[in-house]
């Protein structure tokens, strides 16, 4: 780790006037700082900026240094969001790591984090060796020739898949962006991962009210059942009334390169019965226009798979 300063401003206004990298519960910038990945010359400690709350009295806001296991446990949490950050990382991680630093976290590609490698995210134009190499975790949408890295967050496709939006702060003001746009697809720009302007801080997470949202949930699918990322997950809301489907919301994880929002699935499932031949149907459409690599070429299947179990769970005894 190369030396750096750090400053620790109390206020939003001082956090955002100062220039350098934030820091909250440091459990993927520490990671990156040792490794080299990023060197910054100065770390900002915000962990004493107000920016925390969770309040449920019209929808969800949630404050950008709320830790994981905080908002996990909250009542008024639906439980997509719960679930999901419950199957992320250990108790221990979670009880550090916040949720604005959950969102922004940097991919977890083996060859953008060692240095001695070539990697277009880190190196703009340096070249992407996962795409012949060894790719078994890596996306199928949303790829380019440039980049095929997955997206880390398990709580960003919940909150993808339920319209969240972050409220954004800066020197000049604040403003309001989508989730779902907030994260750029790789295209020829694959260093470029998101929305977040210099000097731009996330103050918050707003999700809308969705009376039906507490019938959500995530499924994660792992190699193992700790402590390991996804090689599939699914977010899945339902509005279901007399065993037909009102409404839907669906995303993906683990198989592409930002929070994957369905909405092809979920206009399948609009209107039609809650049966396992709809979900099917409808899952069926999630991974179209797919690019699958020399080892993860199990990810479709296994995708439309992930999302009838989540459908599935959420409609026993309903149907």
């Amino acid at each position: 780790m190369r030396p750096f300063e750090l400053i620790a401003p109390e206020t939003v206004e001082a956090a955002v006037a100062s220039s350098g990298t934030f820091l909250a519960g440091g459990t993927t910038l520490v990671d990156l700082m040792k490794l080299n990945v990023l060197t910054p010359e100065h770390v900002l400690d915000i962990n004493a900026v107000p920016l925390r709350g969770i309040d449920t009295a019209d929808g969800l806001r949630i404050g950008a240094l709320e830790r994981m296991s905080d908002i996990a446990g909250h009542p008024g949490v639906p439980p997509a969001i719960s679930r999901a950050l419950l199957l992320s990382a250990s108790q221990q991680i979670r009880n550090m790591a916040s949720i604005g630093g959950n969102l922004m976290q940097r991919t977890r590609c083996s060859y953008f984090r060692d240095v001695a490698m070539p990697c277009n995210r880190r190196d703009p134009g340096s070249g992407c060796p996962a795409i012949s190499g060894a790719n078994r975790m890596h996306a199928v949408l949303g790829t380019s020739d440039s980049c095929v890295a997955t997206h880390a967050s398990d709580v960003a496709v919940a909150l993808v898949a339920l319209d969240a939006r972050l409220r954004l702060v800066s020197a000049t003001g604040s403003r309001t962006v989508e989730l779902g746009s907030f994260y750029h697809q790789p295209g020829e720009t694959p260093e470029l991962e998101n929305d977040l302007r210099p000097g731009e801080l996330i103050a918050e997470v707003v999700v809308p009210k969705l009376d039906w949202a507490s019938n959500s949930t995530y499924v994660k699918v792992r190699d193992r059942q700790s402590y390991e990322f996804a090689l599939c997950s699914a977010a899945v809301a339902l509005h279901v009334q007399d065993s037909r489907i009102v409404d839907a919301r669906v995303a993906a994880g683990g198989v592409a390169t930002v929070p994957w929002r369905l909405p092809e699935v979920e206009a399948a499932l609009r209107g039609a019965p809650a049966t396992v031949a709809t979900f099917e149907d409808a899952a069926a459409l999630a991974a179209e226009g797919a690019r699958p690599l020399s080892a993860n070429g199990f990810k479709p299947s296994l995708l439309r798979r992930t999302i009838v179990r989540a459908l599935l769970e959420l409609t026993e005894g309903s149907r």
